[in-house]
């Protein structure tokens, strides 16, 4: 068994750990912070078998440059000369096309029902209640051309043998009885579900903890070292760290590490918010994604967790209002009995999602370095990922067959 150093301990690196450990590997997880307060902690909770289309997509091209003329839009692309944006966007535009779409369909589906079956058995597990519901996702709109565009990735999905049905009013109605509607339809997203990303955390951090990895927090690596194709140590600032095998699952800091190693990891962190509001009266049975709008509601610890927009920029604390005054306004047009207000700042979260170019995680063994392995670059679907990502990772390392093909997330795909 390997000695095994990951360095990140947001979902990736904690389920990389936990599946290391379980198969004997001695394993030591390193973070820059305290493993508290990343992009895991904040998002809306949703696992999505559904979300089988990569963000790189023809249409995404054009809606984005519209969307950038909008202080409000759910995605913003800063206009910058920063060498690692641009490099970004040539690769977006030449993933954006029908032919990347339909060769990334299965491999995205067939990682996310992995996860989606990796976190119905962990939520079997003592000590692991994080509150995993089976109830799938709404997705709503308000259109035709959405409602179209919603029916045909169904019938996509379906074709996947993902559970998937298009709902009329009356039907949605009948979902959601304690909810006032304004929308066209939905399609109903049977295949997913929704888990409260906080207490999945702790949960991880525990057991991990209980069974003796180690966690090593506010360590930022500052240098690796390499020797003979292989790295050697890492070290944050003078203190060092080695192991037989590394793992970079570094979320929107792994352009950086990557670096340090001369590896060239593309990818842009893409920021999110999200806010939680009390809802005594059960409002919403069942989480909701609304299609024009592009904001998430998940009910979750008692109230209802809202989050959205995606703004492409460089990794900043800056919390754009406007940003989140468009998810606030979007919501009573979905549904007019919920009306959440603008939060005050110190309420309102933000993480950053490790965006690759082409809409497709980074999971695999470096070709530079052969005790090196990359898992980053999930997007808005790192949490959903999370649990299949780490047992990939676990399999790669133990040498083993993995349970599914990772070749389309090879990290340094063209």
């Amino acid at each position: 068994m390997a000695k095994v150093l990951i360095i990140g301990g947001g979902i990736i690196g904690l389920s990389s750990a936990y599946y290391l450990q379980k198969v004997g590997h001695e394993v030591t997880v390193i973070d820059k912070g305290d493993m508290t307060d990343n992009c895991s902690y904040g998002n809306a909770g949703m696992i999505v078998p559904s979300h089988f289309i990569p963000l790189a997509t023809p249409g995404m091209v054009a809606q984005g440059i519209r969307w950038m003329f909008n202080s409000k839009s759910p995605f913003y692309v800063r206009p910058s000369l920063n060498p690692q944006l641009i490099s970004w966007g040539l690769q977006f535009l030449k993933k954006a096309n029908n032919a990347h779409v339909e060769h990334s369909a299965v491999p995205l589906t067939e990682l996310s029902l992995l996860s989606k079956k990796l976190y119905e058995d962990l939520s079997k597990e003592p000590g692991f209640d994080f509150d995993l519901v089976e109830k799938g996702i709404l997705m709503f709109y308000k259109t035709e051309k959405a409602g179209e565009e919603e029916a045909h990735m169904a019938e996509k999905g379906r074709e996947l043998g993902l559970d998937m049905a298009v709902l009329s009013p009356a039907e949605c109605k009948a979902l959601q009885p304690n909810l006032e509607l304004d929308v066209l339809g939905a399609v109903h997203y049977r295949c997913d579900a929704h888990l409260s990303p906080n207490k999945l955390m702790a949960a991880l951090l525990a057991y991990l903890k209980k069974v003796g990895v180690k966690l090593i927090t506010n360590k930022e690596v500052t240098k690796i070292e390499t020797t003979n194709g292989k790295v050697s140590r890492v070290l944050s600032h003078n203190e060092e760290f080695t192991a037989d095998e590394y793992i970079i699952a570094t979320g929107s800091w792994s352009p950086a590490v990557g670096k340090l190693l001369g590896l060239n990891i593309v990818l842009m962190p893409g920021k999110g918010y999200s806010f939680n509001v009390k809802d005594e009266k059960q409002t919403m049975q069942i989480p909701a994604l609304l299609a024009e709008a592009r904001v998430a509601i998940t009910p979750m610890n008692g109230g209802l967790r809202y989050g959205g927009t995606m703004e492409l920029d460089k990794i900043n604390s800056r919390i754009n209002m406007n940003r989140v005054k468009g998810i606030v306004e979007s919501v009573p047009k979905y549904f007019p009995d919920l009306k959440p207000t603008v939060p005050a700042e110190k309420d309102i979260w933000f993480g950053f999602r490790p965006s690759s170019a082409d809409g497709l995680p980074y999971i695999g063994r470096s070709s530079k370095y052969n005790n090196v392995t990359v898992a980053t670059g999930h997007g808005m679907m790192g949490l959903s990922l999370g649990a299949a990502t780490g047992l990939l990772t676990s399999e790669i390392i133990s040498g083993k067959p993995t349970s599914i093909s990772v070749e389309a997330f090879a990290p340094e795909r063209k």
